[in-house]
């Protein structure tokens, strides 16, 4: 690596750690540290929320998604707009009616405190070893874009992070959060116009070059919705599905949210999010498309097709600039991930009784685990690391399913709603080993846990015992 790219990239990284040391000042309790004193403005919660869904794997992936087939994924992302506007009208007012710190009080307020350490204990165990997994992916991505060794990427990432996540706390994530975002969606435009430069056509030349070879199709309405994931029906609604789950109930990303002043600013930076993450995926598709044509369409490693074009077709100076913007979409999952751990390890298992000092040794503790899981690892355990990418896939299902059984009036025993969780794991077990495309595996899981909840509770109780107003 030349010494100015490795400059640019040190001047980001003190950067961030010297501005979570100085905000570090200003938290004085726990609530400070897990929230921001809930007047974190709108607009920085939504590129927050951007930034942590925005890891460099799908910093990597998605211009290669481009580069070997098609934009089909954008029917995803737009699904993702749809499942945000459900999150918003249907999530989002319960828990700010609530005044809750951890969203899975809401299920401790009406299905007790050990139903509630159950969901919390299934957000912990699903955050930590898919973030653990997918951070030695990233550092796997950072190793071959930089050439350091994986432990020393895994140290590293790790390490700064932990410096301005432990100091500032949450307003100090999701500001370098929102300037991470720009830094990285920065360099995917800078790489579009280092492609242009190189390829030297009429926009209107390329244009018709991409649409003759099947690169600018959106919209698929040819397949199996069973066997294609980017089939349209199937990618719209488990885009929708899976943006209502992983936004609505995952408590790193609704963090955030209840950082902000009111339920309309969290309105505001949820439908956003959506907003802007389906303007990302147009200019990183773009990106790959213009790099199939920069590159002749040769076949490269899969998912390596950027990182190609980053290390070979880049001038020094701008390629420092797009292995800050990796860095930064490495740095801002796991800085929320640990954050979003702490608090919810405070707010559910100890009664949200914590001091400030103890709020920082939790986060720690998390931080030092998700380094572990990445050091324990290599890219060689391929089936674990695939177990650790799709783990939120099993369980975002059971979790969204009791979300919207907390909004039927009804009194469940705590063993139907252990049998739907149950139940709603075993079923995408099973979809999994009939070869149903992921895009069900939510929604069917969601089915599955309300209708075996209802049974069970039906069986137990000979019949339906509705909650008092």
């Amino acid at each position: 690596m030349h010494w100015f790219d490795l400059a640019i990239i040190i001047f980001f990284l003190l950067g961030f750690s010297l501005y979570g040391i100085l905000q570090g000042r200003l938290n004085s309790s726990s609530e400070d540290y897990f929230l921001g004193g809930r007047n974190i403005p709108w607009i920085v919660a939504m590129f927050s929320i951007v930034a942590t869904e925005t890891s460099v794997l799908t910093f990597i992936s998605v211009p290669g998604l481009a580069y070997r087939d098609n934009w089909f994924f954008l029917q995803l992302a737009l699904g993702y707009i749809i499942g945000r506007i459900l999150v918003s009208f249907i999530l989002l007012p319960q828990y700010f009616n609530s005044g809750i710190t951890s969203i899975y009080e809401v299920i401790g307020n009406n299905f007790g405190h050990n139903v509630q350490k159950i969901a919390s204990g299934i957000f912990l165990i699903t955050r930590v070893l898919a973030d653990g997994v997918r951070f030695l992916a990233t550092s796997v991505v950072v190793q071959v874009i930089t050439g350091w060794s994986l432990p020393f990427s895994v140290l590293i990432i790790g390490f700064i992070t932990l410096v301005y996540t432990l100091s500032g706390g949450i307003k100090t994530i999701v500001w370098i959060d929102t300037i991470q975002f720009i830094l990285y969606l920065f360099g995917g435009i800078i790489s579009i116009i280092a492609a242009f430069n190189y390829l030297d056509l009429p926009l209107q030349n390329i244009l018709f070059d991409l649409e003759s070879n099947g690169k600018l199709a959106i919209i698929n309405f040819y397949g199996d919705a069973l066997d294609d994931p980017y089939y349209f029906i199937s990618a719209i609604l488990g885009g929708a599905l899976l943006s209502f789950s992983s936004h609505g109930v995952d408590y790193m990303m609704v963090q955030r949210l209840l950082g902000t002043k009111n339920l309309v600013s969290a309105k505001k930076a949820m439908i956003g999010s959506g907003i802007f993450v389906f303007i990302q995926f147009v200019i990183f598709l773009f990106a790959g498309s213009l790099i199939y044509l920069v590159m002749d369409g040769i076949t490269i490693q899969k998912d390596r097709e950027f990182t190609t074009f980053i290390i070979n077709y880049l001038p020094i100076g701008i390629k420092g600039l797009l292995l800050a913007g990796v860095l930064s979409a490495a740095m801002s999952t796991l800085s929320s991930s640990i954050n979003s751990l702490a608090s919810s390890t405070v707010s559910d298992w100890l009664n949200g009784k914590s001091s400030l000092k103890k709020s920082r040794l939790i986060s720690f503790i998390w931080g030092m685990l998700l380094i572990l899981i990445a050091l324990l690892f290599d890219e060689g355990d391929s089936s674990v690391v695939i177990i650790g990418l799709q783990i939120a896939s099993y369980t975002y299902g059971g979790l969204l399913g009791l979300f919207l059984l907390n909004k039927f009036n009804i009194k469940f025993n705590s063993i139907s709603l252990i049998v739907g969780l149950i139940s709603s794991l075993l079923i995408v077990f099973y979809l999994n080993n009939i070869n149903v495309v992921w895009t069900w595996f939510i929604g069917i899981s969601v089915l599955v846990n309300i209708l075996f909840t209802i049974l069970t509770e039906i069986v137990i109780n000979k019949k339906i015992v509705w909650r008092s107003n």
